[in-house]
């Protein structure tokens, strides 16, 4: 059910003391804490969890974004610094940039798949505290080797380890399978599925680091709403199923944009031409709905072709039923400095595709006619 109250009825006076001091566990202030919050929280880090024998929390917040900047503000102090890669989402860049750094928090930018790389930043800033990564990565879809990475963070430098997994889901991934310390999630995106509720997820081990977490969540106010909990409680029961079409039907897009004269490189880890194909295999149990392309013509080109798109939705999201297509360098990383986009394979050419579970010949239909391919040529 939805607990649409604000807050919650102490029985008398002593309740209320009790409830305040820690004495007694109860929901009084949704902002703290709200049932069907809670409940929604709890089973999505039970899916995070599943078969792993772990014991596991998740605190619900606001957004994805809210989930990035209520965690890092919750595990790190003025003056640590966080080791992420280059490719972020440009919303999660931004925040690291823009706002972390005001409050004394630095990033640190790597090749998240290069040991030499990893270590000589960990040298030359002895204040790294915790590795912040996405796999795959938004939007070049490159996955980060989660075992070889936590065999240095970890093992060698005792960092805290986030994964964003956002982009799998816990269908596809489990990165506490691999040892990380925190995964969160835009629940906006596969959780929810169909577009309708904003929130995000933060899920780690059940103690006092995890309280802490709360805290800054409460005290910061980044709580999640009741109906959007509940809707993204509706959205998981269709998890598995939408999942499954969304990697069918990327992989067979993926597999059709490779064979097009204009695109000069696909992203997908189903591609064994994808430098991730074979990590993919390895850490993920498919290789996911999302997917991105480049157009040999450039901005223009790109720009031309997403202007004749008609099945697909323009939306700067991703993980609906529906397919969205957007375009990076103008879009999301829009703020991000061209060089660092460029270094990471966010070209100005660069399309970021979501695929739908849509039939997947109306998707490919679509993306012919965008591109001029349409009538039997390559098809």
């Amino acid at each position: 059910p939805i607990f649409a109250s604000s807050s919650f009825e102490f029985s008398d006076i002593q309740q209320g003391i009790d409830v305040f001091s820690g004495k007694e566990q109860a929901h009084f202030y949704s902002r703290y804490a709200n049932p069907t919050v809670d409940a929604v929280a709890q089973k999505i880090a039970d899916l995070e969890g599943f078969g792993l024998n772990k014991n596991l929390r998740g605190v619900m917040v606001s957004s994805g974004m809210a989930a990035i900047s209520t965690l890092l503000m919750g595990i790190l102090r003025p003056g640590d610094k966080v080791l992420t890669q280059g490719n972020l989402y440009g919303g999660t860049t931004e925040l690291f940039n823009k706002v972390l750094r005001s409050f004394g928090i630095f990033p640190v930018y790597v090749n998240l798949n290069d040991a030499e790389a990893v270590r000589n930043a960990y040298a030359e800033h002895p204040k790294i505290k915790c590795v912040y990564f996405e796999t795959p990565a938004n939007p070049t879809v490159e996955c980060i080797d989660i075992v070889a990475l936590l065999a240095i963070a970890k093992k060698e430098f005792s960092s805290l380890v986030v994964c964003d997994n956002t982009f799998c889901s816990p269908y596809l991934q489990q990165p506490f399978a691999f040892g990380v310390d925190y995964v969160i999630h835009s629940t906006t995106k596969y959780l929810n599925g169909h577009g309708n509720a904003t929130a995000g997820v933060i899920v780690g081990e059940v103690g006092d680091a995890m309280q802490e977490v709360w805290q800054t969540m409460k005290l910061v106010g980044t709580n999640c709403n009741p109906f959007d909990a509940w809707l993204t409680a509706t959205g998981i029961k269709t998890l598995e199923v939408r999942m499954q079409r969304h990697c069918s039907n990327a992989a067979a897009v993926a597999a059709w944009l490779e064979k097009q004269p204009e695109i000069s490189r696909v992203n997908h880890p189903s591609l064994p031409s994808h430098p991730s194909h074979e990590l993919a295999k390895r850490q993920m149990r498919d290789f996911g709905g999302m997917l991105s392309f480049e157009m040999r013509g450039g901005f223009e080109a790109a720009v031309a072709a997403m202007k004749r798109i008609k099945f697909a939705s323009f939306a700067p999201t991703l993980g609906d039923v529906d397919t969205l297509i957007m375009h990076p360098a103008s879009m999301s990383h829009v703020n991000i400095a061209r060089e660092m986009r460029e270094q990471n394979g966010i070209t100005d050419g660069l399309i970021r595709l979501s695929v739908g579970i849509e039939n997947v010949q109306d998707i490919i239909n679509d993306l012919a006619q965008a591109v001029g391919l349409l009538n039997g040529e390559n098809k």
